[in-house]
């Protein structure tokens, strides 16, 4: 099984130029905390509500600044072609619960999260990751 199977698809983009307080927004709106940063169709970083929460906020960030200022760079991307396996094996080992999904040309085409993952694959190799993640 690929990542394409069980990704989500429907994935929130913010913008270098997108407030905090909007992304945040879109994120309690969406009952979601991670958002792909793109500048046109290139993924250039990553944004969570704990990012915005301990980078941007406990750092006295104003509401209005731009989120680009907080995005994690160069984040951990996966194909959509790739197996299973191969992901939860990459998010175990860098410690990550949820990775920008790209296609072969590099443009953002979802998301894939350890809960996605969970519920499709064997709930030892899911348990597995986890624990390496959480350690």
């Amino acid at each position: 099984m690929k990542i394409r199977d069980v990704m989500t698809k429907d994935v929130h983009l913010a913008r270098p130029g997108d407030t905090l307080q909007e992304v945040a927004a879109r994120m309690a709106k969406g009952d979601f905390g991670f958002v792909p940063v793109a500048d046109g169709d290139q993924l250039i970083g990553a944004i969570t509500d704990r990012d915005i929460v301990v980078r941007a906020l406990a750092a006295g960030a104003a509401p209005s600044a731009p989120v680009v200022e907080y995005i994690t760079r160069d984040p951990q991307t996966v194909l959509d072609t790739d197996d299973l396996k191969s992901v939860l094996d990459l998010m175990g080992s860098r410690q990550i619960r949820r990775a920008p999904v790209v296609d072969k040309h590099g443009r953002i085409v979802g998301v894939i999260s350890l809960g996605d993952l969970s519920t499709r694959v064997k709930e030892k190799y899911a348990g597995e990751t986890l624990e390496s993640i959480s350690r």
